[in-house]
């Protein structure tokens, strides 16, 4: 089988390795090199990286609009294209070239979070279970048939960050088990997604990683943990803005103002929510590093607790 595997960034990195377990890649197509990090020279994308180990040839195109991207495509006769976290729209005229079409592996319980984040918005969201589908793609956005599901529980404190790792490793999984079944004639039959239940995970902002206090704690414990390790709730903690890294929500009945410290010590620092209180654990100031909060309480003896 002659497969071509499309992807970016350290999510897709396992499911290019089960793909290419048998050599069966012939080219790697990946997102051009971006200039990333204070010194804004290109960086290779980790997909890209781990082609380049592998030897495979890789493939760069700015998009498939062009005649002679789709022909270069062409020119491989690829039997499947396996599509991961890629973040290139692909048209009907690429989705038409391989022989079975194109795969994708997507982290979410399809029709549960298409787009952009959904690892990120179903912690957010406050979820219990999570998942991998291998779908096949249509034109429209995550709305392909799915082919097989994988699903698995969220921590209650799991981060982004953690839940991603996890997800990715099952994507892998799933993928493997599907190109099995393809190699043995047996391909996986595609279940139409139910009308009911569609949610879209829009893409992250960093305007959303600040914590408003007015809101229920449990819902801003839930956007800590979403947003580890990016873009990282902040928040304002008597006047110093802070990176808040590990949070959880507990239930202190209060009548201040959503934002006082009710509490301080060394279990953590309890601000005042629009409902109960928001402990923070771990938390960062500004050109600092990651400290629990009994590290911070030590430069802030000026902090004052709501009475």
């Amino acid at each position: 089988m002659r497969i071509v595997f499309a992807g970016t960034p350290d999510f897709a990195v396992p499911s290019l390795r089960a793909a290419a377990q048998r050599n069966e890649v012939v080219a790697v197509c990946t997102q051009p090199d971006r200039p990333a990090g204070r010194g804004r020279e290109l960086a290779l994308s980790p997909v890209k990286r781990e082609a380049l180990s592998r030897g495979l040839p890789v493939m760069q195109p700015e998009n498939f609009k062009s005649a002679a991207s789709r022909a270069a495509l062409r020119e491989l006769q690829p039997d499947l294209m396996v599509v991961v976290a890629y973040g290139l729209i692909l048209p009907q005229s690429v989705l038409d070239i391989p022989s079975y079409g194109c795969w994708n592996v997507h982290a979410s319980l399809l029709p549960r979070w298409r787009g952009a984040a959904p690892i990120q918005r179903a912690i957010e969201a406050g979820d219990r279970d999570s998942g991998v589908c291998l779908m096949q793609m249509e034109k429209g956005l995550d709305t392909g048939p799915v082919l097989l599901s994988q699903t698995l529980s969220i921590g209650e404190t799991e981060t982004g960050g953690q839940l991603h790792d996890r997800l990715a490793a099952l994507g892998a999984q799933v993928l493997t088990d599907g190109l099995g079944l393809l190699r043995a004639g047996m391909r996986p039959i595609a279940q139409p997604q139910p009308q009911e239940g569609v949610t879209y995970a829009h893409k992250l902002d960093k305007a959303e990683a600040r914590l408003d206090w007015n809101q229920p704690a449990p819902a801003l414990a839930n956007k800590v943990r979403a947003f580890n390790p990016w873009p990282m709730a902040d928040a304002s903690i008597a006047g110093e803005r802070v990176r808040v890294h590990g949070a959880i929500a507990v239930p202190l009945q209060h009548s201040v103002e959503p934002g006082s410290v009710l509490q301080a010590g060394r279990e953590g620092i309890d601000i005042a929510c629009g409902e109960g209180a928001l402990r923070i654990r771990v938390l960062q100031r500004d050109g600092g590093k990651a400290i629990t909060a009994a590290d911070y309480l030590n430069g802030r003896r000026d902090l004052a607790v709501a009475r």
